[in-house]
């Protein structure tokens, strides 16, 4: 037993540590949103969700368990605890989700290991044969900085950076509050390719084309893979960016598997774009923050905001559930991203975006709530939780 005070450890955009009761608290607090809407979901069936620990993925495997009771499977990378370190907070999330599902009679299972890997995926496809069975749903959630090839064996890296120019944008020093210009070199044609095999559609093909393999994907299966477009903007860093090409080609993929899903059990792939929201990766990525804080705000103001769990649960009631038929854009992507991507919406963000400057931040922006809900990412800050109180460290998964 390892009692000690949690206080948030944070630099810029990166949090070291993660308090395990305001990690529960906040699974717990989506949990409740998901049944609150159970009755609107048809029950049964098995979903796969990986990278399920975080963000949209976290919300995804809420969902598929907790609203549409699913029997559940989550693949995730995240770092357990120590004698002298907290884990993740993706370790405590999962802990949270599998302890919540397991009081209430759901089956789920956690597995905490590198999805690119072949050895996970087997592993995975294994665990799914003994005791699940084929799968109807699966969400492709992964966002990671970094993948070890599984077939050549060496490290890539993905890269934030614009193709072809170089770029300046307008950014936050999260540390300080101001608003600064950032200018970032193009990439080189060696980091493209590293981004687009790390971020592309290279290792969502590779599971369910193993999946297909297998028989373990059950007649009329649905595939989702998140995107991410937003404005114009931010399109140089994003969309036009090494990132987006990356994203590019996971519409690509998505669309090939499509096709052959089709043929073969009747199923689906979709993209689904998924609006701005604030999460680790996210924050790292220069001009992202202020764009959010400014969204934020207008958002908030027209009643508009949706954090993951809201979006999630949007997506599957109005395109994804049993019988439903997505709603899709002239590329076939479902839009979650309706709402942030109003005209008149966005009109309102560029006008703040132009003006902005740090003496007017505090008006035109909403920086203190961009640092609530990063800081909550890590389970600090949460209502009702006594961060003055030691709290118990060790936890871990079944």
């Amino acid at each position: 037993m390892t009692l000690e005070v949690v206080s948030p450890r944070i630099r810029g955009f990166i949090c070291i540590n993660a308090h395990p009761v305001g990690c529960a608290s906040s699974v717990a607090a989506q949990v409740a949103r998901a049944e609150e809407l159970r009755a609107s979901f048809p029950a049964g069936g098995n979903a796969l969700v990986i990278g399920a620990s975080t963000g949209y993925g976290l919300a995804s495997w809420i969902v598929a368990a907790f609203a549409r009771r699913m029997a559940s499977i989550g693949v995730f990378f995240e770092r357990p605890p120590s004698e002298k370190k907290t884990a993740s907070a993706g370790f405590y999330n999962a802990a949270a989700v599998t302890r919540l599902a397991a009081e209430r009679g759901l089956r789920t299972a956690a597995v905490n290991g590198d999805a690119f890997s072949n050895a996970v995926r087997s592993d995975v496809l294994e665990r799914i044969r003994r005791e699940f069975g084929p799968i109807d749903l699966l969400v492709y959630s992964l966002a990671s900085p970094v993948r070890v090839h599984p077939d050549e064996g060496r490290t890539i890296r993905s890269t934030l950076k614009p193709v072809g120019q170089p770029y300046t944008t307008k950014s936050i020093d999260l540390d300080r509050g101001r608003v600064i210009d950032v200018t970032l070199e193009p990439a080189s044609t060696e980091e493209i390719s590293d981004t687009v095999a790390v971020m592309g559609g290279d290792d969502l093909a590779r599971w369910v084309r193993a999946l297909s393999d297998a028989r373990l994907l059950a007649p009329g299966a649905r595939v989702l893979a998140y995107s991410y477009i937003g404005p114009k903007l931010t399109w140089p860093i994003y969309r036009t960016g090494t990132i987006g090409l990356a994203k590019s080609d996971l519409e690509k993929t998505t669309r090939t598997l499509d096709a052959e899903l089709a043929r073969s059990i009747n199923g689906r792939a979709w993209v689904s774009v998924n609006a701005a929201v604030v999460t680790q990766a996210s924050s790292a990525i220069p001009g992202v923050p202020l764009y959010l804080a400014l969204a934020n705000r207008v958002l908030a103001q027209e009643h508009l905001l949706e954090r993951p769990i809201d979006q999630i649960l949007r997506l599957f009631a109005e395109h994804v559930a049993p019988g439903r038929t997505p709603r899709v854009d002239e590329e076939g992507r479902i839009r979650i991203d309706d709402r942030e991507m109003k005209p008149e919406i966005q009109k309102r963000i560029a006008e703040g975006w132009q003006s902005i400057t740090t003496e007017n931040i505090s008006e035109l922006a909403d920086f203190e709530g961009f640092q609530r809900d990063f800081r909550q990412l890590f389970g600090f800050e949460i209502a009702d939780v006594d961060y003055a109180k030691p709290v118990e460290i060790e936890a871990s998964l079944p």
